[in-house]
């Protein structure tokens, strides 16, 4: 440092002006872009950040009731297996004497095979186990049978979704 004012003593005093402006300028040059421009930047990106969750609110705030409308409508977690799931709402379908097996996949869906079943009731038990359930038709191979209305069929079920 000794060495910095000596060398500054050393010069005249017009060099010396313009020395001391020239540090001042190069102060105010480091102030401005190590300190104002990254703090510019941080309030700018905050504002932004304020304005876009505002509008989020806003658009959650409009779209609120059709959200609850659909939430009610999400296929139910009843905690079961889906082996279970498919065999207790085929049961309650009127279906309990036309399943004839009806074992889990690797993936996690259900394998099941259905032998004499009214088609209606069939159809019936798909659409609860898929709306109410969560349940979808991963494959379903339909034969009809000689009597009127009723089919057997092979079904795989994906694994629910929640």
């Amino acid at each position: 440092m000794n060495k910095l004012r000596a060398w500054y003593a050393s010069l005249e005093p017009r060099e010396q002006r313009v020395v001391g402006i020239g540090a001042v300028i190069f102060g105010l040059l480091i102030l401005l872009g190590a300190i104002l421009l990254p703090l510019e930047s941080a309030l700018s990106s905050s504002i932004k950040g304020l304005e876009t969750r505002r509008e989020d609110l806003a658009w959650m705030r409009m779209n609120a009731p059709e959200v609850q409308v659909l939430g009610s409508q999400l296929p139910a977690d009843t905690g079961e297996a889906p082996v279970v799931l498919v065999d207790r709402v085929a049961r309650e379908a009127g279906l309990a004497s036309a399943l004839r097996g009806t074992q889990p996949s690797a993936t996690g869906g259900v394998r099941v095979q259905v032998e004499g079943a009214a088609f209606d009731a069939m159809v019936t038990w798909l659409d609860t186990l898929d709306r109410r359930y969560g349940l979808a038709i991963d494959s379903i191979t339909v034969d009809r049978t000689p009597a009127p209305g009723m089919v057997n069929a092979s079904i795989s079920f994906t694994a629910p979704r929640h």
